[in-house]
């Protein structure tokens, strides 16, 4: 048995690729061996110090590393590993015990401030990457919504934490398709379907400035401003169904700016709320008065 190795479009992620299915509508994610307690494989891969995450899934088992190494320097010797691992009689993941029956989740329809956008909540975790996607070219790491983009009512989708925000074009009513979506939504997560592939992920530039590498390279009211929006902005915002991302600070005009995701993009009064809301807060914790924010859709 060989494994191919395949790049991701993130940087940290490989898949390591099986000829043939290793699990059966089952996907895995550990992200430390005492989690990873039914994969023997997935446990003796977290031997290796440069591993942070074990998806296995279909016909593949990807790992995330931790950037002490880069993969060119060790992607073959963790290939070679798995084959010896598999051809010498290692499990992969070792059967359930109890094979129970598919669980029932609930999934509700909430208003949001946009009355183009509808947040479907869901009563499990379904991410903790916030993504948005203007059209089916753009979603290929969520299966779900590609096939809520086959709605030709659907306009563009956002997916965080534990809900999906659609939002839908003019020529539909809430009152025609809420039924209908929360209904697909609801048998497409029940029956096994992935939402999204944690794999397959691009990071924009945008979301790039919030993580912690790029965050250290920032200048200091830049930071500030960050961990303003985090702490006390993004959680009001995720209530409505939307998300906001920082995106540069002029030194010289004073000028934030900020981009708004799902159901904030494109609200007809959540840019100007939100454009005054925050730069007052801002003005107000940096104790500068002169500090403008525009708000940009994402």
């Amino acid at each position: 048995m060989k494994i191919a190795i395949k790049e991701t479009q993130n940087p940290t992620i490989i898949k390591f690729e099986f000829p043939d299915f290793i699990t059966q509508n089952e996907n895995f994610e550990f992200k430390n061996i005492d989690e990873a307690k039914n994969s023997p494989l997935a446990q003796q891969l977290f031997y290796l110090p440069f591993v942070k995450t074990v998806y296995i899934s279909g016909n593949f088992i990807a790992i995330e590393r931790f950037s002490i190494v880069d993969w060119s320097d060790v992607q073959d010797a963790v290939a070679e590993q798995i084959e010896n691992f598999v051809n010498n009689g290692g499990v992969i993941v070792l059967p359930s015990e109890n094979k129970t029956k598919k669980q029932p989740i609930t999934v509700y329809g909430e208003t949001t401030p946009n009355p183009a956008s509808l947040k479907f909540v869901v009563n499990k975790a379904l991410t903790k990457t916030a993504v948005e996607f203007k059209n089916i070219d753009e979603a290929q790491a969520s299966p779900l919504a590609q096939e809520l983009f086959k709605f030709h009512f659907v306009k563009e989708i956002f997916i965080t934490e534990n809900y999906i925000s659609v939002t839908k074009y003019e020529s539909t009513s809430w009152e025609e398709i809420t039924l209908e979506l929360r209904t697909f939504i609801k048998q497409f997560i029940e029956n096994g379907g992935t939402v999204l592939d944690e794999t397959m992920i691009v990071n924009d530039e945008k979301q790039e400035k919030q993580q912690i590498k790029n965050f250290d390279n920032l200048d200091t009211t830049s930071q500030q401003i960050i961990n303003i929006l985090e702490e006390y902005v993004k959680p009001a915002v995720a209530a409505d169904g939307g998300n906001i991302l920082f995106d540069s600070y002029d030194e010289n005009e004073k000028r934030v700016k900020v981009v708004l995701q799902g159901s904030c993009n494109g609200c007809p009064s959540s840019t100007f709320t939100l454009k005054n809301g925050i730069e007052n807060m801002l003005k107000d914790m940096l104790n500068d008065k002169d500090i403008v924010v525009e708000a940009l859709n994402g």
